[in-house]
């Protein structure tokens, strides 16, 4: 989902992407004091932690969903934390959300 900030992810924009089979999220944003939009970044911390809390709650293990924060002119740095998320995903394995998606549409 691309957002024109993170100040605009909602917890509910990540517990749907959970609901729709990801197995896992990770919030892209800026450094901070370099937020385009002043703070969207400093908003959108408190809302992933709440999530991550949620997901917890829900039985799903909060390694599942993270932010980051980094300029946009660090693309190895994008890509190393892509590389992380994937390797983190794959050792937790498919999420238990998309299975039961699965079983209820057969």
């Amino acid at each position: 989902m691309r957002l024109p900030c993170t100040g605009k992810v909602d917890v509910i924009h990540i517990l749907k992407a959970f609901e729709s089979g990801a197995d896992g999220v990770y919030v892209a944003g800026c450094l901070d004091g370099d937020c385009h939009f002043i703070n969207g970044n400093l908003r959108a911390k408190p809302r992933v932690a709440a999530a991550k809390k949620l997901l917890a709650e829900a039985g799903l293990e909060p390694e599942r969903l993270e932010m980051f924060q980094l300029s946009a002119a660090e693309g190895d740095k994008f890509r190393q934390v892509a590389d992380e998320m994937t390797a983190r995903i794959a050792k937790l394995g498919p999420s238990p959300v998309a299975r039961l998606r699965s079983k209820r549409s057969t």
